[in-house]
């Protein structure tokens, strides 16, 4: 009986666990190789953790873990039990591929010095990493999750529901930030937003059982 039940969530799990570690490692590259190098700071969670610390002092491995649950039990009960199941890879995937880049001298060392390009760039890995994730019905990141179910529960499209909650944290930003560096973010975060809700609208050609592969 146990077999009969798991063998079927198995089947039906491994192509989105395949796309949700493929983007968590996409997005672990752009973070580490670009923005960590260019000092643009990012909205949601990251960026209030950052917010929280500068203005009081909480470290962001207290405010990070919190905010994080938060958002991720949100999700839960908008999205369910698979998606914490494919955040879970998610999450362990970007953790485990950030920790391994580490270990290697970053790519472009001088991307503070072209804010607006390492904007750009970045942007494209974050949205396609993030969004190869939440296509697979996943969440690297409690910003994603929160997206996920606000877009859930509003039939808002995704990309404005990132742009909602990142536009947010850049205004608190501006009172320890400049303003040029905010206009850098502010780039990144709406670019990356768009290719997350471009990839989540692709369509996929249905199977014959009607399932699509990234359904």
């Amino acid at each position: 009986m146990r077999k009969s039940i798991l063998s079927p969530l198995i089947a039906l799990s491994f192509r989105q666990c395949v796309l949700s570690l493929a983007g968590s490692i996409i997005l672990a590259f752009g973070l580490y190789h670009i923005h960590a190098q260019s000092g643009i700071t990012e909205g949601g969670v990251l960026g209030m953790t950052l917010l929280l610390q500068y203005h009081f002092a909480i470290s962001p491995s207290v405010s990070g873990f919190l905010l994080n649950a938060v958002c991720y039990f949100i999700g839960w009960r908008f999205l369910g039990k698979r998606f914490l199941f494919y955040s879970a890879v998610a999450a362990l995937g970007f953790s485990a591929s950030y920790r391994i880049f580490e270990f290697f001298p970053p790519l472009w060392p001088a991307a503070a010095d072209h804010p607006f390009l390492a904007a750009m760039i970045g942007a494209v890995f974050i949205g396609v990493g993030a969004g190869l994730s939440v296509r697979a019905g996943g969440a690297p990141s409690g910003d994603d999750a929160l997206a996920m179910a606000v877009s859930k529960a509003t039939r808002m499209q995704i990309q404005w529901a990132y742009l909602i909650s990142d536009l947010l944290v850049l205004a608190l930003s501006l009172t320890y930030i400049p303003l040029s560096r905010i206009l850098y973010s502010l780039l990144t975060v709406v670019l990356s937003g768009q290719i997350i809700g471009w990839i989540q609208n692709i369509n996929i050609p249905r199977r014959k059982n009607g399932q699509s592969s990234l359904d």
